[in-house]
């Protein structure tokens, strides 16, 4: 069911220049992938959501996969994500991606010190390889404090209408905090390149988050004449990714 959004036009300002946005590239024949990654309940579900609310339904897919068979495990790691890539006119909205070799895999040994190394070499390469055969690509960074973690883990175990959103691996999420700090480190460290960034975004405050998101997104797809109509993301919630973030209290350590 669709969110009421008339009293919040900063929102629908955003969603509008995107719609905009998407009628364009329908036309043109863009193809552009969005990748949200980011902590357990960093707040990408309802970013996503908003996002996509107004968007075509056809041409508009949110890919968020099952852990890999044994057949796919046997597969080259990127193999299985291929498929779900957008052809012409499209666009794909990663809900967690390949980068979860560098996140969960890492973090709770799901795959090899081998593997996650290869992985992070890779990357690049791959998305080098993807964006210079015609696709733009988005990677949003969403980045939660310890405490609202805490909180939103909290209300998914005591609502029963967030219990879907409930993973075994939630109390990971607090007890290795710093385990999955330093995985995220080396991730931005060794993956946002010049060609495909990192962008991060604090997301304790989700409102003010989702119009930041909306903003980069409006800005960075859209034409520069519909990308004036919406205001530029604050830079204290959203920013490229740089070194100097994991040091001067940027990101949540």
């Amino acid at each position: 069911m669709s969110n009421n959004h008339d009293d919040d036009p900063e929102l629908e300002a955003r969603q509008l220049a995107l719609v905009k946005w998407q009628q364009q590239s329908m036309e043109t024949g863009e193809k552009v992938l969005i990748i949200f990654e980011g902590r357990d309940a960093a707040g990408k579900d309802g970013a996503i959501r908003v996002l996509t609310e107004h968007l075509s339904v056809r041409n508009t897919k949110v890919v968020a996969l099952a852990k890999p068979s044994d057949r796919e495990r046997s597969q080259w790691y990127f193999q299985r994500y291929m498929p779900h890539l957008p052809a012409s006119g499209e666009t794909a909205i990663f809900n967690r991606s390949w980068y979860n070799r560098a996140g969960v895999e890492r973090v709770m040994g799901f795959s090899t010190p081998q593997e996650q190394e290869i992985f992070l070499r890779e990357a690049p390469t791959v998305e080098a390889m993807l964006i210079e055969g015609g696709l733009t690509i988005v990677k949003l960074w969403l980045d939660v404090s310890k405490d609202e973690q805490a909180t939103r883990l909290k209300e998914r175990r005591d609502d029963p209408l967030k219990i879907l959103k409930s993973s075994p691996l939630d109390a990971a999420a607090q007890e290795k905090w710093d385990d999955y700090t330093k995985a995220r480190d080396l991730m931005l460290q060794r993956t946002s390149t010049a060609l495909s960034p990192w962008i991060c975004v604090r997301s304790d405050r989700k409102h003010k988050a989702r119009l930041a998101i909306l903003s980069h997104l409006a800005h960075t797809l859209a034409p520069p004449k519909l990308a004036a109509t919406v205001p530029p993301a604050d830079p204290a919630l959203l920013f490229p990714f740089d070194s100097a973030a994991l040091k001067d209290g940027r990101l949540e350590r």
